[in-house]
Order: C-alpha cells, then sequence, then structure tokens
C-alpha cells in the first residue's frame, strides 16, 4: 500500500548558506503548514522514542524528538568533530577507489515508537543547522504493531510499511513539510535519510487513535487528555504558549508549560474549546494553575455540549483559582457531551485541565467502528 503526499506552499532544496554569526536562525527557511495545529505525535513528552537507528556517529538518534527548537553553538566540537543538536550520521562512501560514491539504494535509518497510535496528517522533518551536512533526500514510512515490539521485531519480513513520504529532496537549515493522506492507524515510524547526513527535529502531527480496548480496561480516565484522544478545538489567544499544553500528560514544569495569553484591556475574557475522545460521563475536574504566579487566570467556568449543533450548558460555575494550584472538583452528578468550554476570567492562564470520567454507551460504540475503520 502507498501513501500519499500532497505539496506544500513552500518547499525547500539545497544547501543553505554557511553560518556567518549572529542568529542563528536569521537565515532559517520554514513556511506556515496546515497541520502544526495538531498534536505531535514525536514529542516525548507523549512517551515517544527513537528506538533504533544503524547509525548515529556524530550525534544522538533521541536529539530528533525534542521538544524545543534545535540549538546551535559553534564553537562546540568534540573528539569525533561538530557536535549538533540532531541525529547526524557519518559520511557514506563507495566500495573501492573506483566507486568511491555511495550506490542510489545506500541510507540511514531510525525507528519511531509514537507517543500515542494515531493517523498522521503532517511531518516536518527540520534540518535547522544542518547547512551543508544534511540528508540529501528523506522518505518515511509507518505500521501499525501492537504492544511494544523490539526494533528486530519491527525489521522483521513480515512487518507491512506503508509509505508516508515517498523519497524526495529536501533543503538544508529548513523546516521540510509534507502533509499526509492515508487514513490509517499508525503506532511506528521509520525516517530514512538518503544517502546519509542529519536531521535535527522530527514532527508528526497527527490524530490520536486510541484503543477501545485500553480505554474500557481503564473504566474512569482523562477524557480529553491529548495521549486519550483529547484534543483542542479552538482557543481565543495562544500569545504566550500554546492551548495545546493544557492536556499534555503530566503536570507543568515551567511558566511556559502551560497556557497564558495576553493582557486584556477589553472587558472580554479569553477561552479554550476542547474535543473529548468521544461522547463521555464527566464526574471530576482538575484545574491546574502551577507556575503561574502572579499570570493565572482570576476565575473560570466550564460549559459542556453534545455534538457541534448542541446548546451549551455550564456545569462548573464561575470560580476562584488560585495561583500555582491544583482545583479539585467532584462533580454532583455526571455530565455528558462531546465538547467542554473552559473561560478563564479576564485573562492570564491555566497549566492543565483534566476531565475525569467514561465514554458512554454510544461514544465506545462510535470510538471502536472508528478504530476498526482505521486498521
Amino acid at each position: 500500500m502507498t501513501g500519499l503526499h500532497s505539496s506544500l506552499p513552500a518547499s525547500f532544496t539545497g544547501d543553505a548558506s554557511p553560518y556567518g554569526g549572529g542568529d542563528p536562525y536569521a537565515d532559517y527557511r520554514t513556511a506556515d503548514f496546515p497541520f502544526t495545529g495538531l498534536v505531535d505525535l514525536a514529542d516525548r513528552r507523549l512517551g515517544a522514542g527513537v528506538i533504533a537507528a544503524n547509525d548515529e556517529f556524530f550525534a544522538e538518534r533521541e536529539n530528533m524528538l525534542k521538544p524545543e527548537p534545535a540549538e546551535f553553538d559553534p564553537e562546540h566540537f568534540g573528539h569525533k568533530g561538530k557536535i549538533m543538536d540532531g541525529w547526524e550520521t557519518r559520511r557514506r562512501r563507495g566500495v573501492s577507489a573506483t566507486e568511491p560514491h555511495p550506490t542510489d539504494d545506500d541510507h540511514d535509518w531510525a525507528l519511531i515508537r509514537l507517543g500515542a497510535p494515531g493517523v498522521v496528517r503532517g511531518i516536518v522533518v527540520d534540518t535547522a543547522h544542518f547547512r551543508g551536512n544534511y540528508p540529501q533526500a528523506v522518505s518515511v514510512e509507518a505500521t501499525s504493531v501492537a504492544g511494544s515490539p523490539s526494533p528486530e521485531q519491527l525489521l522483521a519480513d513480515d512487518v507491512e510499511w506503508t509509505t508516508l513520504v515517498p523519497r524526495t529532496a529536501i533543503g538544508g537549515h529548513a523546516a521540510n513539510g509534507f502533509a499526509v493522506d492515508v487514513e490509517r492507524r499508525f503506532t511506528h515510524l521509520r525516517v530514512n535519510q538518503h544517502p546519509d547526513g542529519g536531521i535535527a527535529r522530527l514532527r508528526v502531527y497527527a490524530e490520536v487513535a486510541p484503543d477501545p480496548a485500553w480505554l474500557a480496561a481503564l473504566g474512569t480516565f482523562d477524557v480529553v487528555a491529548l495521549e486519550n484522544g483529547g484534543r483542542v478545538e479552538d482557543a481565543s489567544d495562544r500569545f504566550y504558549s500554546p492551548a495545546t499544553n493544557t492536556i499534555q500528560p503530566g503536570r507543568s514544569r515551567k511558566m511556559d508549560d502551560g497556557w497564558e495569553t495576553r493582557r486584556r484591556r477589553d472587558k472580554g475574557n479569553d477561552w479554550i474549546r476542547y474535543r473529548l475522545v468521544e461522547q463521555s460521563a464527566i464526574r471530576a475536574v482538575e484545574i491546574d494553575t502551577a507556575y503561574l504566579k502572579g499570570n493565572s487566570a482570576g476565575w473560570a467556568a466550564l460549559s459542556v455540549r453534545d455534538g457541534e449543533t448542541g446548546e451549551w450548558t455550564e456545569f462548573l460555575s464561575r470560580t476562584r483559582l488560585q495561583p500555582d494550584t491544583n482545583h479539585r472538583f467532584v462533580l454532583p452528578e455526571p455530565v455528558v457531551g462531546t465538547d467542554v468550554r473552559i473561560d478563564i476570567y479576564p485573562d492570564g492562564g491555566i497549566s492543565r485541565l483534566r476531565l475525569f470520567g467514561s465514554l458512554t454507551a454510544l461514544g465506545a460504540k462510535r470510538l471502536t467502528a472508528r478504530h476498526d475503520e482505521l486498521d
């Protein structure tokens, strides 16, 4: 089965200019990709990992999944050469003096375990700071294997791989983006660089497709969490940090690990609208303002609706929030719906929102049907 990737407004090929000093990102080539609002399944905070690579001579494979942008220190050298913030392999060579160049089939590869199973919508292969040592081309394949397979199991002959990005020329010091159109649920990727070189960061933007059997076994779980299939649909403001941070795993570790808005100078308020994993019955709520001390939201309220045409109903009235505090609320009765909205007053931020509940019978049925369709 062959996947499809569509061309995007901007693509980059060839070397970037040598680093000339100053801001290393000043001549970085990038574009606005339509899929970057989705969750990045290659994020280590979700549990993603680089479980194997054929070569990492100059720079470790794990660097590709760091959530922050790649850094560049022109004076940072080690015993093997320039130390790069990415995955970098040694230069490939041919078989002899008369055939010194690598063959067309020579390439390096890395196996990626996604942080959650999902339907991939876009991939960014970022070669930031790799100006003359990036791969000539890349390709990306995907597979779905249950459990926690070893590299040997993933590389076995009986594993079916689907091409998401065919072999495509890319550019150095650039965010190389690829839209993907394959309606399948995947758990692992194989990233290939032809014939060798370096990749600073890998981003895999997708819709999480959780396992209904796992969620059923859990019973009560966080029905808005990224890893369980929740997502942010929209937000009033993303000035300082993305709204998606509020449904990341774990507690916030620093101020910009949450959601913070700019200061309002009108009489309005800020908000986030979420889509739950499926129709759920919510029984308890956590609103956390960890590390937001002088800039936490003053008050918050929660509303729910069932379906995109349903009416919004408030189920947690406007409640005072304390800075740097995890607030817990047990609801007097379950609240059923598919979408939840948090309104904060007047501005500021929260670090995490947790909505603990379980799927309704209808929600479980629809989630199972979608899971079967994707498999």
